[in-house]
């Protein structure tokens, strides 16, 4: 079954210059428990469609339907219960509370998709950062507030992640461990798994690529 079917999808931004399309009859699918890496290079829109797949942003026309229902169908409501407890969102920039602490951002996230009993602590060491869980986000390195973004995703168990540019502000062999333990983590839970990349040799590791060069 499919966890994620999009077709003749179009989306277009409106500028003083008139209309900028991103995607022209973009279609394609994703089976439960698959990985799809979307590649192009910066405006080809990985980003865009990462946010219409999650209900952040609309479309101009076409038919998306994730987790077999329809996203048309779905009221905010639905979109917002959906983020909270099925659908985890990496983004480029950690979506950290500043108010919070690393531990208290990843248990809250947690608690919020019902995951209350979940091993916090256990993901923010496995993903390189032990000693650091009482720290804030404002006392941190980009690359470890990017980690502990990842530590919310893994704690909520999502039956879908989306991925912006995950190991983007790593060094190369933190990237290589934070990459092994999210496709290891995806293959056990068999989630599905939705990855916008720059690095090809990581886009190498999914099932599926969808390169967006050219916008369709």
């Amino acid at each position: 079954m499919a966890a994620i079917k999009v077709a003749d999808l179009h989306k277009s931004y409106r500028t003083g210059a008139g209309r900028v399309p991103v995607f022209e009859g973009l279609s394609f699918s994703v089976e439960t428990g698959h990985s799809l890496a979307l590649t192009g290079p910066s405006g080809s829109g990985k980003s865009t469609l990462l946010n219409i797949l999650c209900g952040m942003e609309t479309t101009d026309r076409g038919v998306i339907t994730l987790f077999g229902r329809v996203a048309a169908q779905r009221s905010p409501g639905d979109w917002a219960e959906l983020r909270r407890r099925r659908i985890g969102v990496v983004f480029q920039d950690s979506n950290l509370m500043p108010a919070l602490t690393l531990e208290e951002n990843v248990r809250l996230r947690a608690d919020l998709a019902g995951q209350s009993f979940g091993p916090v602590r256990d993901w923010l060491e496995r993903l390189g950062l032990k000693g650091l869980e009482r720290r804030y986000p404002d006392q941190v390195s980009g690359g470890q507030r990017q980690r502990a973004s990842l530590a919310m995703v893994f704690a909520m168990a999502p039956d879908l992640i989306l991925a912006d540019e995950p190991t983007g502000s790593l060094d190369r062999n933190t990237a290589h461990d934070v990459a092994d333990e999210l496709f290891l983590w995806q293959r056990r839970r068999g989630c599905t798994l939705v990855l916008a990349t720059h690095d090809l040799s990581l886009a190498d590791r999914c099932d599926q690529h969808l390169d967006l060069a050219g916008g369709n």
